[in-house]
């Protein structure tokens, strides 16, 4: 890379991490967004000697030898096509950075819990006593792991990073499930499986996957060059897998069956988390370690672990009522799992800035589980719509959180769960999911005073 002219395209945290690494390998950078660049943005990259343009892509952008991707650009982008245009050389940031990866590696996908389940690998490969990077998608670039040796590298992998990727190969690869999302990114839900799907087709041969025994059709796993192992719960019929993860309600407790024999690898109650679908993500991370072969029952192993924040996470108990703050609940399936997922009597809170998505099957979920909805934000109308059409009758509206809040407390009439998990993005009131969840536990958290 030593004097080659790199481009990237975005200044957002994997953009910044690319050009962190670029400028490592003596790269003349060039960082462009289509958005204003801020000021702390403008100061990590002068810090580099990295070149930088926002608010359009210029001439510039294009005297290149590389142009790299960052985390997010779609493949009908202006910039990208233009690019194809000039024939200026495209590449995304799997493949820009995994001639610089050392460490075997785990890649986790999906789309509910990866994130979850990212960190619950990190977490028990720690505790096993090994080095490791946990990054990607998760919140810090990839690109910190880079140029370092690690016992393992563990990848929370967006459907956008792996659409361009052709070279990034895993040790191990999860798919936590597949549900429609991002179906405005991908242009169908077919193109969304297919970029999903790549983690698998570009496995090591001597590598295997973990993956939702129902999704095996979709996934195409028959051409999966590695070990396929699908996880399913007791009650559901017996899959395809010689090798395969159980969750047994029975005996509350996880379990990895192959020829050689069953094997339990937890008890239920040893994770610290809440809801049925986390008792999924436990499995697939426990499933790795022992795919790996390190250690055996993971109980203890997973002492210490709090959960992410933002992922069905307890903020109070205040006069009979449990607050959950589940904003991370960006799409319609991480929705409908929260509310299947955490028992009792609940309202739940929803709305912000939709993904093109159908909320019948989000209806669906809410007449069988929530006693009333508060809605709010760009969609409010959109969802009340699809509630009322299944004829849901305790739909509230509310003029944003605050109001919400106070609406989903008045509707419970006593004991019970407010949930906010919005199934769609924060965009429309909130720079981010992050955000909006702080502003909710600050309102709940004033409560209590």
């Amino acid at each position: 890379m030593n004097g080659k002219r790199i481009t990237i395209i975005g200044a957002g945290i994997s953009g910044i991490g690319l050009a962190s690494l670029a400028a490592r390998l003596k790269a003349a950078v060039f960082v462009s967004d289509k958005k204003e660049i801020d000021r702390e943005t403008e100061r990590v990259l002068q810090s580099y000697g990295a070149g930088f343009e926002g608010g359009s892509h210029s001439e510039k952008a294009f005297e290149a030898d590389l142009m790299v991707l960052g985390s997010g650009i779609p493949p009908r982008a202006a910039v990208v096509l233009e690019a194809q245009k000039r024939g200026v050389p495209l590449c995304g940031e799997l493949d820009f950075l995994f001639p610089y990866l050392d460490g075997r590696i785990i890649g986790v996908t999906g789309s509910n819990g990866k994130s979850t389940t990212t960190s619950l690998i990190g977490h028990l490969l720690g505790k096993a006593g090994f080095s490791v990077s946990v990054s990607g998608n998760i919140g810090s670039s990839l690109a910190d792991a880079a140029l370092r040796s690690w016992d393992y590298i563990v990848i929370e992998l967006s459907s956008f990073q792996l659409h361009w990727n052709t070279s990034l190969s895993c040790d191990v690869a999860v798919v936590t499930n597949l549900a429609p999302d991002h179906i405005d990114w991908h242009g169908s839900y077919e193109e969304y499986v297919k970029s999903k799907s790549k983690i698998l087709w570009t496995l090591k041969p001597e590598g295997a996957a973990v993956f939702q025994e129902r999704d095996r059709e979709l996934l195409g796993t028959d051409n999966c060059p590695g070990r396929a192992v699908g996880f399913r719960w007791n009650s559901d019929a017996r899959g395809n897998s010689e090798t395969e993860l159980t969750a047994d309600e029975t005996e509350r407790a996880v379990f990895l069956s192959s020829a050689s024999g069953r094997t339990k690898l937890f008890d239920f109650d040893s994770l610290p988390l809440i809801g049925k679908h986390n008792i999924e993500n436990g499995a697939m991370a426990a499933g790795v370690l022992k795919l790996l072969e390190i250690g055996g029952k993971y109980d203890g192993y997973f002492a210490g672990f709090r959960g992410l924040p933002h992922r069905c996470e307890k903020v109070a108990e205040i006069a009979g009522i449990l607050y959950i703050d589940d904003s991370k609940g960006t799409n319609v399936a991480s929705t409908t799992t929260a509310l299947g997922s955490i028992p009792g009597r609940k309202v739940i809170i929803l709305g912000g800035q939709g993904k093109g998505e159908d909320y019948a099957p989000l209806a669906e979920a809410v007449q069988k589980e929530a006693s009333a909805a508060v809605v709010m934000g760009e969609e409010r109308q959109k969802i009340s719509d699809a509630l009322r059409k299944a004829g849901f009758k305790q739909v509230i509206e509310a003029s944003g959180m605050e109001d919400a809040v106070a609406k989903a407390s008045s509707a419970l009439q006593g004991k019970g769960v407010v949930l906010l998990s919005p199934a769609c993005t924060s965009w429309d009131m909130y720079p981010n999911y992050k955000k909006r969840g702080e502003h909710f536990r600050n309102i709940v958290l004033g409560m209590e005073r």
